[in-house]
């Protein structure tokens, strides 16, 4: 009973009520949370700690996976996680705060110990690594824990903690988000907003240890030794822990990152190495046209992957095989995007292109996704060398329109071809998308979200052999804030 205490809590918790009616955060469409009231500046360092703000989050996530065709190695699967967080951030004296963040996900209903394997989306509600060592489906885990000083509009950050980059992000969809050691800044100069970070270690959100950020687990005498490190659908399995120790290289992120935006323009840089492994530079750019009550926004995003000697270590493809790669041994590469918004009151519509170059595979483990926000829809991993996509997306307010109090809905559409000379990657495949999100009026800080996928497409027999990509899914999700 001791692994449901926080649980209990948690839901005790919002019963003591609060001296304000003020919401103190809010949640955005992508799981993060937005902070309204922040601790205040204080005379003493008694009225630090005395002074400082507890943030409250309950929350249930339900999935289910069918698979068109079951295959060796898959299985329809089904998860349940329950549970929440709660984030205490202390006053601030003479520039310095800190912050601690408990998070917790229990399964007290799941598939059996040895079908954890087939979990797909729902992974992420419990740590395949325990299931399997020990038969413990549920998690809970300090994920944030840093000390802070501020100087005007800088600050700087030290410990655990969320940081997000282009490439690093806490990906907050399910119980628990995806954070960070090391050492970070962010501050504001001239309307520009920017960011630095020097981490070291990476907490996937199936993970309740902080681990290797771009190493792969290859321990002889441990039997699950593959869900140890960084285990993330994107991370390149030949950059295994053992060829990172032969050659004395420590897996260690830089990361360095501008963006802002100015009468209608928006732009941003971003810089991301693990020395010695691999680098990319990305730009974006974008650009809101009014025409009355009616917006056309284009944008463009350009990223430029640099092998640092990656290549050589692991190969080209994330999955170990270069077959109908130009260059085998070498993780040099590129991708191109654009999209276009159109925009009038209520309604959104996008329609976004994404070429990967044929070269190498792009790098990104870290829960930032280089096609993000262009082509890339729930669950896919489309940044393999020589794929070609196309999304159409359509958003609508309800609540704007004067419809339905606090609902907005999203559809969307992407086609995914991926190189038919590559066995290492998938196989093409065409991605509908459905999604609802109901904030509710008369229960400030609740949310409920519900999303549905379906995937179509056909393997391939022959010289290249790939398997059917074609699965549904269902994802519901409720969050209440307090």
């Amino acid at each position: 009973m001791r692994r449901y205490f926080l649980l209990v809590a948690l839901l005790l918790l919002p019963l003591w009520g609060s001296e304000t009616d003020t919401p103190k955060a809010s949640l955005r469409s992508d799981g993060t949370i937005r902070y309204l009231q922040l601790p205040p500046e204080v005379d003493s360092f008694t009225r630090m700690w005395r002074e400082g703000l507890f943030y409250g989050r309950l929350r249930a996530n339900v999935f289910g996976f069918d698979w068109r065709e079951e295959l060796p190695g898959r299985k329809d699967n089904w998860a349940v996680g329950l549970g929440g967080s709660l984030l205490y951030r202390s006053a601030e004296y003479r520039g310095w705060s800190a912050a601690a963040g408990l998070y917790t996900s229990q399964n007290p209903w799941h598939m059996a110990d040895e079908d954890v394997l087939y979990l797909k989306s729902g992974k992420d509600v419990t740590s395949r690594y325990r299931v399997l060592q020990s038969g413990e489906w549920g998690m809970t885990v300090l994920a944030q824990g840093y000390v802070q000083y501020r100087r005007g509009p800088s600050r700087w950050r030290v410990g655990r903690q969320i940081f997000e980059s282009f490439l690093t992000r806490s990906n907050d969809s399910k119980m628990i988000p995806n954070t960070f050691e090391g050492v970070t800044f962010k501050s504001t100069v001239a309307g520009i907003g920017l960011k630095a970070a020097y981490l070291t270690r990476q907490k996937l959100r199936d993970h309740t240890s902080f681990h290797h950020l771009l190493a792969y687990g290859d321990d002889p005498t441990d039997p699950y030794t593959p869900y140890s490190q960084n285990d993330d659908g994107a991370m390149h399995r030949g950059l295994t822990l053992s060829k990172l120790q032969e050659r004395g290289i420590e897996d260690r992120l830089w990361v360095a990152e501008g963006s802002g935006s100015l009468a209608g323009w928006y732009g941003m840089l971003n810089y991301t190495e693990a020395p010695r492994l691999v680098a990319s530079a990305t730009m974006e750019v974008r650009r809101r046209l009014r025409f009355g009550s009616f917006e056309v926004t284009p944008g463009l995003r350009y990223m430029r992957q640099f092998d640092r000697g990656a290549g050589a270590i692991g190969g080209a493809n994330l999955r170990l095989d270069t077959t109908g790669y130009g260059d085998p041994d070498s993780l040099d590469g590129a991708m191109t995007a654009v999209r276009i918004d159109l925009a009038e009151g209520a309604w959104r519509l996008r329609l976004g292109y994404s070429a990967v170059a044929d070269e190498g595979d792009l790098v990104a483990p870290w829960r930032g996704f280089p096609t993000g926000g262009y082509t890339r829809l729930m669950g896919q991993y489309n940044w393999y060398a020589g794929t070609r996509s196309a999304m159409v997306r359509f958003d609508y307010d309800f609540a704007r329109a004067g419809l339905v109090e606090g609902l907005t809905g999203s559809l969307r559409y992407a086609r995914q071809d991926f190189d038919d000379a590559k066995p290492g990657v998938p196989a093409d495949s065409d991605v509908y998308y459905l999604d609802a999100i109901e904030r509710f009026e008369a229960v400030p800080g609740l949310q409920a979200k519900l999303r549905i996928a379906v995937v179509t497409g056909d393997g391939e027999s022959g010289a290249v052999t790939k398997s059917d990509p074609s699965y549904r899914e269902c994802r519901f999700e409720l969050n209440y804030l307090f």
